[in-house]
């Protein structure tokens, strides 16, 4: 699925969203990379900026509240129809509340929580907003996976709040990668489980017609990455934007 019209099941993968310290050149940036047109947010909503595709929704950006943030990331939010009872279901099951649910106009209702791995990561419950409206495709957001030293933690968690199922990922056998799988049966995420992790963080892949192009148009536009390689999913880079904010690109091999 490309276009997204209503709200996610529980659990998927279903908006992203980066703080950055300069709104301007993030946009400059990303927009050379996966050709983004922007929507900046007016001051009463933090100049939070819609990342848009042909018009449809892909992301966010929004100025760091706090400019002396080290690190920057992309921010994972997972689907919920019931946010408060999702958050209890976290607490449940030993996870902690960073942000505990509000409303956010009459966008959605969210809250932000952090796995017992440490791992952290977003809830959304769409209203107005339904979250990415396109992806899958070349520009649009097309995977996420959690990175952790600690994946049995995870997956114990993971499971119990979303009614995940797990599935080893047979197509990489060498590496401790579990597929996370929705009661329907779809796959929505994974959990990698690397002891060499500094800590847990949810990784952010964005689908490109390109790679290398990407690549070149990232460095080019201030950030940096490591060269391409071809694996099984297809061919993938990971790139540094020039905040220090970490993602991966991947031209997917023809369906």
């Amino acid at each position: 699925m490309s276009h997204v019209t209503a709200n996610q099941p529980n659990g998927t993968p279903t908006w992203v969203d980066l703080g950055i310290p300069d709104l301007d050149r993030a946009m400059a940036f990303y927009g050379a990379v996966f050709g983004w047109t922007f929507a900046v947010g007016p001051p009463e909503a933090g100049h939070y900026t819609t990342c848009l595709l042909d018009g449809r929704r892909v992301a966010a950006l929004m100025p760091n509240p706090d400019p002396g943030e080290a690190e920057f990331w992309w921010n994972v939010y997972l689907a919920t129809d019931d946010c408060d009872r999702t958050v209890q279901r976290a607490l449940d099951a030993g996870g902690s509340v960073i942000s505990p649910a509000m409303d956010v106009m009459e966008q959605g209702r969210m809250a932000i929580v952090r796995d017992p791995a440490g791992g952290q990561f977003g809830l959304w419950q769409g209203r107005a907003h339904i979250g990415a409206e396109v992806v899958n495709e070349p520009g649009s957001l097309v995977r996420n996976d959690l990175v952790t030293p600690d994946p049995d933690r995870a997956r114990t968690f993971y499971a119990a709040v979303f009614d995940f199922t797990l599935d080893r990922n047979e197509d990489l056998p060498e590496f401790d990668f579990t597929f996370l799988r929705r009661p329907d049966g779809h796959e929505v995420a994974g959990i990698f489980g690397n002891p060499d992790a500094k800590s847990t963080t949810w990784a952010t892949t964005f689908e490109v017609a390109d790679t290398d192009a990407a690549v070149a148009a990232a460095t080019a536009a201030g950030g940096t990455a490591a060269e391409p390689s071809d694996m099984i999913y297809g061919r993938i880079a990971t790139v540094t934007d020039p905040f220090g904010a970490e993602f991966s690109v991947i031209t997917r091999p023809p369906a």
